[in-house]
C-alpha cells in the first residue's frame, strides 16, 4: 500500500530523531574484539556539530555509492557516555580512514533496542555495529536476522555470538588463558583461583580451568565469593588454607584483588595473576601487595594516542571501549573495498585466516563468531604498569 504524505512526514520525522550522527569521508585503504569500564573524569563530551540544512532530507539521503552502516548504541540513560563515546571514535575512524564509501547512522538502543534494529533495518542498512549490552544483541539478533543483516557488536558475552552475530568484546577466558599460559611458562606449577558468583566470574573459573589442564598445571583449588567484603574475605581464607600452590587467579577488579592479596598471602608468598579488568586500573602498584602481579589485556599502545585525540577533539578522556567502535569501522572500511554498494555485506568476510588490526592489535573471528584477540602481558609496579611479554603482532 502506498505511503500518504502524513504517513511519509511521520516517518521522516521519527527517523530524524533516531538519527544522530552521519559521517561520511575518504581513504585508499587500511588493514590486512556487556560490561562497562570506570569512566574519567572530564567535562561533558560536546555534541556532534550539526550537519548542514542540504543534508537532511525526508528520512536518509538516497546513497547509490556510499555503504549504509548503522551504529546502534546507548545515547540516553546510564550508558549514554559510554555509547557517545564509542559513536565519538567511530566518527573519528572515519575522518582518519578518509573513506568515501561507508555512511554511518546512530540508533539509540536506550529506546529500544529492537526498535532501534528495525528502524535501522527499515533505513536500508546493510551491516549493524552494535549494541553494547548482551540483552541487547539478543533483541536485536532475530530482526538483523531476517533482514539477513550481519550484527558486529561490542558485547564480550560469547553466549550471544553466533547465526549472523559476531562479537568484539574483550571475552575474559581469552585473558585467563593467556596469563596461566603465561604463569607456566615462568614455572608455577600449582594454581588456585578466587572468583566472584556472578557471570564473569562462572565464565573465568571455566576457563581457569581449562587453561590450568591445558598448560599441564594442577589445579590445587576455586573459592567463590558474593560480592561483599566480607564473602570476599572468606573466600580468600578458604583458598590461603586451600593447599600448596604457588599461583593464583583473581578474576575480579583491582579493588578487589587488594583486599583479598594481603590474605591470600598469608600462607605463604604466590604470584598473583588478574585479568583484563586491571588494564584500567593503573594505580594498582601504589599497593605493595600488588607489585609483581601479572595480568593481559589487549595492548595499550596505539589507544594511548587514540586516547590523546580523543581528548583534544571532545574534551574529555574516552571510556576505555571506545576502541571498538573504531576498530569496528577500521573493519569495515577494509572490507568495503570489495563490497558493492546496496549488496548484502559479505560477512564470509569476517572469517578471513589473516584477521584484522586496530588500535586493540591483532585480532580474528571463529566459526562461533568470537573476536580471538593478540594479548599481552604486563606487571604491576610502583610506578604503573610493564609489559613483561609482547602481544604477538600476527597469526
Amino acid at each position: 500500500m502506498a505511503e500518504t504524505a502524513t504517513e511519509r512526514q511521520n516517518n521522516a520525522a521519527s527517523r530524524r530523531k533516531m538519527l544522530r550522527t552521519m559521517a561520511t569521508l575518504a581513504m585508499a585503504g587500511l588493514l590486512a574484539a556487556c560490561q562497562v569500564v570506570p569512566k574519567s573524569d572530564g567535562p561533558a563530551t560536546p555534541p556532534p556539530p550539526d550537519r548542514p540544512a542540504d543534508d537532511i532530507g525526508p528520512g536518509l539521503p538516497t546513497d547509490t555509492d556510499r555503504h549504509r552502516v548503522a551504529l546502534l548504541v546507548p545515547e540516553t540513560g546510564p550508558n549514554a557516555d559510554v555509547g557517545m563515546a564509542i559513536a565519538n571514535a567511530t566518527t573519528m575512524a572515519l575522518l582518519d580512514s578518509r573513506t568515501e564509501k561507508v555512511r554511518i547512522t546512530t540508533y539509540d538502543t536506550a529506546l529500544g533496542a529492537a526498535a532501534a534494529a528495525r528502524q535501522a533495518v527499515a533505513d536500508g542498512n546493510k551491516l549493524i555495529l552494535g549494541p553494547l549490552l548482551s540483552e541487547d544483541v539478543a533483541a536485536v539478533a532475530p530482526i538483523a536476522r531476517a533482514a539477513k543483516v550481519p550484527v558486529l557488536s561490542f558485547s564480550n558475552d560469547s553466549s550471544v555470538a553466533g547465526n549472523g552475530v559476531f562479537i568484539m568484546g574483550f571475552v575474559p577466558g581469552q585473558s585467563v588463558e593467556r596469563v596461566v599460559a603465561f604463569a607456566r611458562g615462568k614455572g608455577h606449577v600449582r594454581f588456585g583461583a578466587l572468583v566472584p558468583k556472578n557471570v564473569y566470574g562462572d565464565r573465568s573459573a571455566a576457563a581457569f580451568r581449562a587453561a590450568v589442564t591445558e598448560a599441564g598445571g594442577t589445579l590445587v583449588a576455586v573459592e567463590s565469593y558474593d560480592r561483599s567484603a566480607t564473602a570476599l574475605t572468606g573466600a580468600a581464607r578458604r583458598l590461603a588454607s586451600g593447599g600448596a600452590m604457588d599461583a593464583v587467579l583473581i578474576a575480579d577488579s583491582g579493588g578487589n584483588a587488594i583486599r583479598a592479596v594481603p590474605v591470600i598471602k598469608s600462607s605463604g608468598n604466590k604470584q598473583i595473576l588478574g585479568t583484563e579488568l586491571w588494564n584500567t586500573e593503573a594505580s594498582l602498584g601504589s599497593n605493595a601487595a600488588m607489585r609483581g602481579a601479572w595480568f593481559a589485556s589487549v595492548s595499550d599502545g596505539l589507544y594511548g594516542q587514540l586516547a590523546g585525540k580523543y581528548r583534544t577533539r571532545f574534551g574529555r578522556a574516552p571510556y576505555r571501549l571506545a576502541s571498538l567502535g573504531y576498530d569496528s569501522v577500521l573493519l569495515t572500511v577494509r572490507i568495503s573495498r570489495d563490497w558493492k554498494p546496496g549488496t548484502s555485506f559479505p560477512a564470509n568476510k569476517l572469517l578471513a585466516a589473516d584477521g584484522f588490526g586496530g588500535i586493540d592489535g591483532i585480532f580474528r573471528f571463529n566459526n562461533r563468531g568470537i573476536a580471538l584477540r593478540a594479548l599481552e602481558v604486563s606487571e604491576v609496579g610502583a610506578g604503573g604498569f610493564r609489559v613483561v611479554d609482547p602481544a604477538p603482532t600476527k597469526w
